[in-house]
């Protein structure tokens, strides 16, 4: 199995939350790539985001969001 485009994309928004702050979300513009705005939605529909255009992370969604840190984290080691 390997990663496909969409799970890219899901896993590059997830990466832009601050874990430091459970009070700031993010916002995905109208002038953002149509990849990224699908994204969002998708990550909403899963049960990830509280908004479709990205919002606050719900419980799943910081679970997720750390273990995407995570893994950027140990994939950009030199």
């Amino acid at each position: 199995m390997t990663f496909n485009q969409d799970i890219i994309d899901e896993l590059n928004i997830l990466i832009q939350y601050d874990l430091s702050n459970t009070e700031q979300g993010i916002k995905t513009h109208q002038d953002a790539s149509k990849a990224t705005i699908l994204a969002a939605a998708r990550l909403f529909e899963k049960g990830l985001t509280d908004q479709p255009d990205g919002g606050y992370l719900t419980s799943l969604g910081r679970t997720a969001a750390e273990h995407a840190h995570a893994l950027s984290g140990l994939l950009m080691v030199n």
